[in-house]
């Protein structure tokens, strides 16, 4: 089963190792997401997080909310090679559409994934998400209401 937890100065370094393969270009360094979470950090409405199996760090995840559109952005989804395959990105992103429709305060959820991650979009699929017509920055926007 897996938890989200804060990122923190005892997993910092582990959520930043965490590597994609070389050359593949899916997802950002979790050094750049949490950089990203930093530029932003004032808005107040960004939030970077560990996704952990029992007490091992599995995985990253940043979300990004809209209350004025009552809308939760998953922004990004990582996780390294040697924990893929193992339903974490499913039961992550399974939680929190749970978490996100418990809490009363979105209507939606946006993600974008980049064309040719196949494991993505079979993944937000699955789920329930579909595709808006919509692109960002070249990459394909799924929506998923609550």
């Amino acid at each position: 089963m897996i938890h989200f937890e804060k990122i923190t100065e005892d997993n910092f370094k582990e959520i930043v190792g965490m590597k994609r393969p070389d050359g593949e270009r899916f997802v950002a360094s979790n050094a750049y997401s949490l950089a990203q979470a930093w530029l932003y950090r004032e808005s107040g409405d960004v939030y970077p997080f560990a996704i952990y199996s029992e007490d091992e760090p599995v995985g990253f995840m940043m979300l990004d909310e809209d209350l004025e559109e009552r809308c939760l952005v998953i922004w990004r989804v990582m996780f390294p090679v040697e924990h893929q395959n193992r339903g974490y990105g499913t039961q992550a992103v399974r939680e929190i559409i749970r978490l996100a429709g418990e809490s009363g305060k979105y209507d939606f959820l946006i993600l974008d994934y980049v064309p040719g991650n196949e494991i993505a979009r079979h993944v937000y699929e699955k789920l329930g998400f579909q595709p808006t017509g919509e692109t960002n920055n070249g990459e394909i926007e799924m929506r998923l209401d609550l």
